[in-house]
């Protein structure tokens, strides 16, 4: 799917830097924002990209976004690129509901799947702060919620289930436990062991995991506990069913499992709406392979989908906003190879001719595009350029070969913040004596 781009022959570059310098708006600070949230008016739904997971800047730039619609337009969850069990205990502290966990510290440095650094690091504990401030004012069923779409907690909501049950209908442990053993020799590896013994035996616990979700959505409505708690013991039966679908995917190769997980994550964010009443709006944070609309980008050939696409599809487009980001130089926090351990890496000036590097020659400087202002250039919907993607693995030394997605961008998002140069995020898994707020915490969030 990623390969290395750069501007297309039939485009001309100076031609269009200058359109960019004509129509970009310059951020030299966050009030300059203003014309993004005009454009989103009275859109239901907001989806925030992000280049990378591990850059400081989207994610306060994010927060602040983000702040704003929860204040002045009515925005009442964020649904993020995360796990389900993990987000739904940030929610209920954030929500005043959650004894045990005295700060968003806490509750974040909980969060202990690798790629670690993607929510627990001091960016995000800014961001719950102040949502756990913020909800004290409101009524409980007013609050600002957080939630997570995606597809890979098995495991962790297999416990989730054990333990609502055990308190709730001990007469359905039976079902969760069955499920629980027939997963339980592959969990030291989660997905991979899995996934390569159902090489040998197709289908291996699909059985299971389906009993247990018909079980739970027969037995919901006699549950009397809080409505929000029988809502999570749900979505974490459809990640059983839908997480043993991804594993057994994902051995195959192709587009299939990444279509699973985007479809789970389309899913989940209708659940979502639908559980928080007709008029609900949202906020999405996810990378921009994920909320940029894939039929803007190589990945259609390929046949692959994303949930930016299945939103506008289902929701209309004008109920539906995307926003992507991008930079062009700095720092970033990833890992070498999938588990290793989180390093910050430099991010080297971007490739020659992709839109970051045209954005770049444009003004060195930070810029806001709205993507109706290009939407009437025919050359711009004709040929795709690279547009960056660095995900959790990244290595810069190769960073020309496979990071650089081909993008009609007017196409694939609704508008696109470019940050000239960014740097790293500050993880909260760090040794302990570099264990500490680090100087920008809570300043520019």
């Amino acid at each position: 799917m990623q390969r290395h781009h750069t501007t297309p022959p039939d485009i001309n570059e100076t031609e269009l830097i200058s359109l960019i310098k004509q129509w970009a708006y310059p951020l030299n600070s966050k009030a300059d924002l203003q014309p993004l949230f005009d454009r989103i008016g009275d859109s239901s739904i907001v989806m925030l990209g992000e280049a990378s997971h591990g850059t400081h800047e989207f994610y306060t730039w994010r927060a602040h976004i983000t702040k704003r619609l929860i204040q002045e337009k009515g925005f009442q969850f964020i649904a993020v690129e995360g796990d389900w069990p993990d987000c739904y205990r940030l929610n209920r502290f954030i929500k005043g509901l959650d004894e045990k966990d005295k700060s968003a510290f806490k509750v974040l440095q909980a969060f202990n799947r690798w790629p670690t650094w993607m929510w627990a690091n001091w960016e995000m504990v800014a961001l719950a702060d102040w949502l756990y401030e913020f909800n004290k004012s409101i009524p409980l069923n007013k609050r600002a919620g957080f939630y997570g779409l995606d597809v890979y907690s098995l495991w962790e909501s297999m416990e989730s289930i054990i333990r609502y049950l055990e308190k709730t209908d001990p007469a359905s442990l039976t079902t969760a436990l069955e499920a629980f053993r027939c997963f339980e020799p592959y969990q030291k590896e989660e997905g991979r062991g899995y996934a390569r013994a159902s090489q040998f035996v197709p289908e291996l616990c699909q059985q299971e995991v389906v009993e247990l979700l018909k079980e739970i959505q027969s037995k919901s409505v006699l549950y009397n506990s809080d409505p929000e708690n029988v809502f999570s013991v749900e979505q974490n039966a459809r990640i059983a069913v839908n997480a043993e679908k991804y594993y057994r995917a994902m051995i195959k190769g192709g587009p299939h499992s990444w279509n699973l997980r985007d479809r789970h994550m389309a899913d989940t964010l209708d659940d979502l709406l639908e559980y928080h009443g007709k008029d609900a709006k949202v906020i999405v944070w996810a990378h921009n392979t994920h909320i940029g609309d894939a039929r803007a980008t190589d990945m259609a050939a390929d046949g692959m989908l994303n949930l930016g696409e299945l939103a506008r599809i289902k929701y209309g487009e004008p109920n539906v906003v995307l926003v992507g980001f991008g930079s062009y130089k700095g720092s970033v926090i990833a890992g070498k190879n999938w588990g290793a351990p989180m390093q910050a890496w430099k991010l080297p000036d971007a490739a020659r001719g992709s839109w970051e590097d045209l954005l770049h020659k444009a003004g060195h400087q930070n810029q806001l595009l709205l993507m109706e202002d290009f939407i009437s250039n025919d050359t711009l919907l004709e040929h795709p350029i690279g547009h960056r993607a660095v995900g959790v693995v990244y290595n810069p030394q190769y960073e020309a070969y496979g990071n650089y997605v081909p993008s009609i961008l007017p196409l694939r998002y609704d508008a696109f913040i470019h940050l000239d140069e960014t740097r790293a995020l500050h993880p909260l898994h760090v040794d302990a004596a570099a264990a500490q707020m680090p100087e920008t915490y809570p300043f520019g969030v």
